[in-house]
């Protein structure tokens, strides 16, 4: 009699917790009314964020530490997206094959460029004295066929034009929330434009005959251009990671290193560093990884936008200052 009681006591404790371990992992209510968008990066997918607060979910289609320039989209990645009602995307061509594939995907949502009112930087002839354009696959070509430079984000002054764009979006599809996203717009555009001001503080450490990049690819033309600085070469000398470079191209970047005293070659952390260390061993001067394309994980230096710029430009100004 006792051990029947028992065991009917222990059934209803035990049923007691799996229902109340389904109701914990359920979707609340307050969840589900939020906007459902979507964004490419990282870079993205976090401004998005840092604007629309508590009242969207953004579903990232790129993963950290992936390079834009070469992802390819499993189905798992693309299933995340379904049902939502924009994708915020970077543009000026860094994700043209995606697009294809997001345009399939997701055939109702609204794809959005957030560089779309940027001035973009227009690519002519390598940068090591090679004759020929830049020309390569997932660049999107300017008025006279130059390719563009997609990297807008380097130069904090262009997020804030992206900050705009996302507002105006956001407060369409949610006119609800239109106020507060105004509100988070205005007070990040603030925080941007502090970030700028650090980083020009931070930049005049270097000696001017100092400022000089050379990096595995053309990525930071719009933070060079902001900044005082000269790119002088890159490794693949183009503004995607997919192109490769000629040995004469490698040969003529490293009699440049030697003749102008090169001190680093920036390479970013999503890119095979294995021929930038052997220029470096080559020409004395010394690898120092960035983060380009993407933020690292929640836990790593550059998790949000604002803390990627400070620690690639910490990077620089202690690799040539």
């Amino acid at each position: 009699m006792y051990a029947k009681n028992f065991l009917k006591i222990l059934f209803v404790l035990v049923l007691g917790s799996v229902l109340m371990g389904c109701q914990t992992v359920s979707t609340s209510p307050a969840e589900n009314r939020r906007l459902s968008v979507a964004a490419t990066t990282s870079i993205v997918a976090n401004v998005v964020q840092q604007i629309g607060g508590d009242s969207i979910n953004v579903h990232q289609v790129i993963p950290n530490g992936t390079d834009p320039h070469s992802f390819s989209p499993t189905p798992r990645d693309l299933s995340q997206i379904s049902g939502v009602k924009v994708v915020f995307v970077n543009g000026a061509g860094l994700e043209e094959t995606l697009l294809k594939v997001l345009k399939n995907t997701v055939p109702d949502a609204t794809l959005i460029e957030v560089s779309q009112n940027n001035p973009l930087i227009e690519g002519h002839e390598h940068p090591q004295g090679d004759e020929g354009g830049m020309g390569e696959p997932h660049t999107t070509e300017g008025e006279e066929g130059h390719p563009l430079d997609p990297h807008t984000w380097t130069d904090p002054n262009n997020v804030m034009q992206w900050v705009d764009i996302i507002v105006a979006e956001l407060s369409r599809l949610d006119p609800a929330h239109q106020q507060m996203y105004q509100k988070n717009g205005e007070a990040y555009k603030e925080q941007l434009k502090e970030v700028d001001r650090w980083i020009q503080e931070q930049v005049a450490q270097i000696p001017a005959e100092n400022r000089k990049l050379v990096t595995d690819h053309l990525a930071w033309g719009y933070f060079a251009k902001r900044y005082g600085f000269e790119q002088i070469g890159a490794i693949i000398p183009g503004f995607s990671t997919l192109a490769e470079p000629s040995a004469q191209e490698i040969a003529a970047l490293e009699e440049q290193i030697r003749s102008q005293n090169i001190r680093a070659i920036f390479v970013g952390n999503q890119s095979n560093p294995a021929l930038a260390k052997r220029i470096a061993e080559d020409t004395g001067a010394k690898v120092v990884p960035l983060y380009v394309g993407t933020l690292s994980d929640s836990d790593g230096p550059a998790a949000t936008y604002l803390a990627y710029l400070r620690y690639n430009v910490n990077a620089i100004v202690d690799a040539l200052k």
